[in-house]
Parts: C-alpha cells; structure tokens; sequence
C-alpha cells in the first residue's frame, strides 16, 4: 500500500532530499514550498488521501507555526510531523501540545525519519479508519 505524505519546506534540497530518503519506501511525496502552498495544495486535494504531513518551522508567506495550527484544526486525523533545522525546546513542547506527532531536527537519518512517518501513518490509518476506536 503505497501512503502519501505532505512535504512542506522552503528549501528544495531539502525537499528533494526527503523524496530521495522515502523512494521505494512506499510512501509517496507530495510537496509544497510553504506554508500557503501546502494549505492550498491539502484544500484542493482530497484530504482524505493524504497519510501524514511533515512540516518545515521557518518559512515564507505563512510559516509552521501557522500551518502546523491550521493542519491540526482543519484536519486532525492527518498526522503532522515537525521537521526543523532550528532545535527550540520550547517551540517543541508548543508543537507537541498542538498534537503534533513528532519534532525532528535536520538533519534527519533515512531510517529514523522513515520509522517516525510509518508509526504516524499507522496511527492514522488505526484512528482514522472505518472501524471505530473504542
């Protein structure tokens, strides 16, 4: 079964790096260059397709925090993880208590970032699937 996950981040090495990481992974990246590119891109598309989101902090337009937030209230049965190349306890504990998955700081090694992306997506598929959570 092949799962899709949105990539937002700014800097497209990096995006291309991930895409790189999750080939042949089953898991199929979409990606977007901000903040409002993923918002637009996840309204457009049926948002029940996409598995997980994997979100960049410092961005352009509009930045993680912000789209972390509108990920969460609009679509809580997306995972989102937070990948950073800024580490902030702080920001973290926010991003956690958002009810983000997971906070990663770049860079990220292939298995650990593919391990964090399989258990989201696993989470969704058990809590957002068609059998009722009890």
């Amino acid at each position: 079964m092949i799962h899709k996950i949105l990539v937002v981040d700014d800097e497209e090495e990096v995006r291309k790096t991930i895409r790189l990481q999750l080939k042949g992974t089953g898991l199929e990246v979409v990606e977007a260059e901000d903040g409002k590119k993923g918002i637009e891109l996840l309204n457009s598309e049926n948002a029940l397709t996409m598995d997980a989101i994997l979100c960049d902090v410092r961005m352009p337009n509009i930045n993680g925090v912000e789209a972390v937030s509108y990920f969460r209230r609009e679509y809580p049965h997306i995972p989102v993880i937070v990948l950073t190349g800024y580490p902030d306890v702080k920001l973290a504990v926010d991003f956690m208590k958002e009810g983000v998955v997971e906070y990663l700081v770049k860079p990220v090694e292939k298995d650990k970032l593919v391990e964090v992306i399989m258990k989201a997506v696993s989470h969704r598929t058990f809590v957002g699937g068609s059998e009722p959570v009890m």
